[in-house]
């Protein structure tokens, strides 16, 4: 059970890495060729390239990747090959729609709502990206339904890669931030094309071809279309919601600052969504491993499943997010080194980290109830968290500027997070590690303070973070043993992942003897 969770996230965390350092390698060269102000344009145009890669998807890859996993768990496996094909043909429709949407409706509206006629092209490029990010998504649903975690990370690394050649082709020929995000359009090509050759060529062994004598008739088709459309409904909704949760703030920003702020705020966004990409990572894991068991109806194994997605995302979240926001001006400094301008925005980032905190905690639990067949209740809290980031940005972003966007959507993740949990461990009938969580918090606490003595005594510079990164992780470990926070458990999932590290895997796993000891 564990090894299959650990491994799982594991690979995934590897391609989340992948993800967000290609996403930052990205991001640092489009603010370095730009300048804050074109660089705000791009970041503009961001939220709408996810707003409609959602709308183009529909919702489907969860669903993919949940009727896959049941359907194999059942040994219906020529239903789960048929959920992929329908799915695909769902999404082929749903793509070539709303790209030609962007391009001729909705692009030319926002660049008059907005007041910039220089973000026209680059929205509109936004509309050449929704078909083939639909292909890549129905691909990658099924990979995850079948716990193939690797081929997704093929393809992301095919995408980032080829998205930062094209990017920085494009502007440096001078088509600015309209080069930017049509270079984002062919690398999601690439990546298609990429998922398609995985799919057809090792996905076989996994998700056989029909038997002859399997019979699918077009009613049966519609059945199966209509049932994955139900589910993906309202999952289709919760991710437009929490696409707003992100971007709202960006989008009224839009209407209030100008162009070079938004660029400050933009510089701090992917910093302070870093902490995401382990809670992001256990959650694309635990739907179909938490669906499999919730259809096998082992509440031992599924108990077992919902406490170690806790415990293994806290105890990396809570102290990155805790460094990240004491060290928000040498890291932007630091990664933005190019243009010192863009310090600006550590302000919006300490704050936005830890609203990033309550995140992580509501997305492992939205896939945790997805799981189990409750799509709808992560649904109706993210609504309510869309709700009161536009109603706290457009409040407090006159008023505090990139900084009152990212308390909004602090305060608003917070108020997803609490009631939640409370669902996710009353439904599953699980005991929340309320003690694990304490300790962690606690733990976290007393590794920054040392943080506040070095930035007193050295200032905010990179030799003070580069002191911190060795000295924090140390303190923070002793206070684990100390607290008796880890179990026998915790160490076994540790040598999992001690083994990916290559050449270091030794003195990983010499580190985790020493734990071992004391656990």
């Amino acid at each position: 059970m564990a090894s299959k969770l650990a491994k799982g996230s594991i690979i995934i965390f590897i391609g989340n890495i992948i993800f967000r350092v290609g996403g930052y390698v990205y991001r640092f060269l489009m603010a370095s060729l730009l300048g804050p102000s074109a660089y705000g344009i791009l970041g503009l145009t961001l939220p709408f390239q996810g707003i409609f890669q959602i709308l183009a998807a529909g919702g489907l890859p969860p669903a993919i990747a949940k009727y896959v996993s049941e359907y194999n768990a059942l040994d219906k496996k020529d239903l789960a090959n048929q959920t992929v094909y329908t799915a695909l043909k769902i999404m082929a429709f749903l793509g070539i729609v709303m790209g030609l949407l962007m391009v001729f409706i909705v692009a030319p509206w926002l660049a008059d709502f907005f007041g910039k006629p220089e973000v026209l092209l680059p929205l509109q490029a936004v509309g050449l990206i929704t078909p083939f990010s639909v292909i890549v998504g129905a691909y990658r649903g099924a990979f995850q339904g079948v716990y193939k975690m690797d081929y997704i990370l093929y393809t992301r690394a095919i995408e980032q890669l080829f998205m930062i050649i094209f990017a920085v082709a494009l502007v440096m020929i001078g088509l600015s931030a309209f080069g930017a995000v049509l270079g984002s359009a062919l690398g999601f090509a690439l990546s298609a094309l990429s998922a398609y050759i995985i799919f057809k060529k090792y996905m076989g062994k996994y998700i056989r071809k029909p038997s002859p004598d399997f019979e699918f008739s077009k009613k049966q088709e519609m059945e199966l279309a209509v049932s994955l459309i139900s589910f993906s409904i309202p999952v289709t909704v919760a991710a437009l919601a929490e696409m707003c949760i992100y971007s709202a703030c960006t989008i009224i920003m839009g209407y209030f600052l100008t162009s070079e702020t938004i660029g400050y705020y933009t510089a701090a966004d992917p910093i302070g969504r870093l902490p995401l990409m382990i809670s992001s990572s256990l959650a694309t894991t635990i739907l179909p491993a938490v669906s499999e068991a919730f259809s096998l109806k082992n509440k031992n194994l599924l108990g077992k499943y919902v406490t170690n997605v806790y415990r293994y995302g806290m105890v990396f979240v809570v102290p990155m997010c805790v460094g990240i926001a004491m060290y928000a001006k040498e890291i932007i400094g630091l990664v933005y080194f190019t243009n010192p301008a863009y310090i600006a925005g550590a302000g919006a980032l300490a704050v936005l980290v830890i609203g990033m905190t309550f995140y992580s905690m509501f997305t492992i639990s939205s896939s945790i109830v997805q799981g189990i067949g409750n799509p709808r209740i992560p649904m109706y809290l993210l609504l309510f968290g869309t709700l009161v980031t536009v109603l706290l940005g457009y409040y407090l972003i006159p008023i505090y500027g990139i900084i009152g966007g990212s308390l909004a959507i602090t305060i608003a993740s917070l108020a997803m997070m609490i009631p939640m949990l409370i669902v996710t461990f009353h439904i599953t009938k699980t005991k929340a590690p309320i003690g694990f969580f304490t300790k962690i918090i606690i733990a976290s606490i007393i590794m920054a303070i040392p943080i506040y003595f070095i930035q007193f005594f050295l200032g905010h510079n990179t030799i003070g973070l580069i002191l911190g990164l060795i000295i924090c992780p140390i303190i923070y470990t002793i206070f684990l043993i100390a607290f008796r926070t880890l179990n026998p458990e915790d160490i076994n999932a540790a040598r999992t992942f001690g083994n990916k590290f290559g050449p270091l895997t030794k003195y990983v796993q010499k580190f985790i003897n020493i734990l071992e000891r004391y656990v």
